[in-house]
């Protein structure tokens, strides 16, 4: 099963802070690594390592996570391995392509920042509860309240996508695992029969979740849910580790800007 988005229950200093703060940390953390050069890369590789320790959650728990992109991963880094210009390390025979240099630091660089990119929502996902993402969601978009822009209903939405992510990972691994008992095979054959036999699980995959939406739709009607203003069981409240936190990621960004003007060897 994929782990992607499933909240693990724990009492870590990552799981008390409020969730506004680490919708935030994400997001600034996201901006900074697709701006970030091989130095600051490190440095931001070093706080997310820090992060899991302190969220307590097992690097294979983190690992396991990133499987659902694996593909993207490894299409990205191809990309940029055999169509960079540069210095060539192989020649590829028949088809005019070359493997080089540059091509293989970027492949490597863009699928690292990716996967750093990935690896925050996760943690993100799975060391906030879907209520008090939502409760966060809608604080961040507060100010946009008095311009009739609908905060609650965006917070929703947001949260019911990131919520669906592992229900609709797992729906995938279900169907392919009975039609793999019904004896299909996606893993013999030519890359031809291969696409077929991964596009037949399309049509129920898009079944399951047109009727996943109906059922969600359904209980949330059948429990009195309408759309409006709306109170909350627990109300957000900053502490001292959530001003922390804002420090340390001030530093962050602090040390990253320091790192430009720094003389290069």
């Amino acid at each position: 099963m994929y782990n992607w988005g499933q909240y693990v229950s724990g009492n870590s200093i990552i799981h008390r802070l409020d969730p506004r703060i680490k919708l935030l940390s994400v997001i600034v953390l996201s901006i900074l690594i697709l701006k970030a050069d091989i130095n600051a890369g490190l440095l931001l590789s070093v706080f997310m390592i820090a992060v899991i320790f302190m969220s307590r959650l097992t690097f294979q728990r983190v690992i396991s996570s990133l499987r659902p992109f694996m593909i993207f991963f490894i299409l990205l880094f191809l990309l940029h391995v055999l169509f960079t210009d540069g210095t060539p390390i192989v020649r590829i025979p028949f088809c005019g392509l070359s493997i080089t240099h540059e091509g293989f630091y970027m492949g490597l660089y863009i699928t690292w920042q990716f996967m750093f990119l990935v690896t925050g929502a996760s943690i993100l996902t799975m060391t906030t509860l879907p209520s008090d993402l939502i409760s966060g969601i809608e604080g961040i978009l507060k100010p946009l309240r008095p311009l009739g822009v609908p905060t609650h209903d965006i917070a929703i939405m947001l949260s019911l996508a990131l919520r669906f992510v592992p229900t609709f990972l797992g729906e995938v691994d279900r169907i392919k695992k009975a039609q793999m008992a019904r004896g299909a095979d996606f893993k013999k054959g030519n890359l031809i029969k291969k696409t077929k036999s991964i596009t037949s699980l399309a049509l129920p995959l898009i079944l399951s979740a047109f009727r996943k939406a109906e059922e969600t739709a359904t209980a949330m009607e059948g429990r009195g849910y309408k759309r409006g203003p709306r109170t909350y069981l627990r109300k957000l409240h900053m502490s001292s580790s959530d001003y922390a936190a804002l420090v340390v990621i001030a530093v962050i960004i602090v040390g990253i800007q320091c790192m430009h003007f720094l003389p290069s060897a």
